[in-house]
């Protein structure tokens, strides 16, 4: 599996389509550790871009704060899970949570 997040600086960007880069994380399915970390950065922001770029680097799972409901649809029409309304923390921490499954959701507040 890989995991996509939105990053600025070290720690999530509540707004998923204005991140600096992703983190990558690729996590071996059945002993649920990370194999690899990459840093990529994000490509201009275009309604709509997201989904389809981020499933060519081969994301599986997006961890993300707040998401519209376009860029959720064409991800999940995409068959990447989303997680959305994580919190602000680093891509590592919210990862480990995310695999414990102990990574909680907030308010994803993002209605457009």
């Amino acid at each position: 599996m890989r995991i996509a997040i939105p990053v600025t600086g070290e720690r999530l960007e509540q707004h998923f389509g204005h991140c600096e880069k992703f983190i990558l994380t690729d996590v071996d399915p059945v002993s649920r550790r990370v194999t690899a970390t990459t840093e990529v950065p994000a490509p201009e922001h275009q309604p709509g871009l997201l989904p389809p770029w981020l499933k060519e680097r081969g994301v599986t799972h997006v961890i993300a704060g707040n998401m519209g409901a376009r860029a959720r649809t064409l991800l999940q029409e995409a068959a990447v899970e989303v997680f959305a309304g994580a919190p602000v923390e680093p891509a590592s921490a919210l990862v480990r949570q995310y695999l414990a499954g102990t990574l909680v959701a907030g308010e994803n507040t993002c209605h457009h």
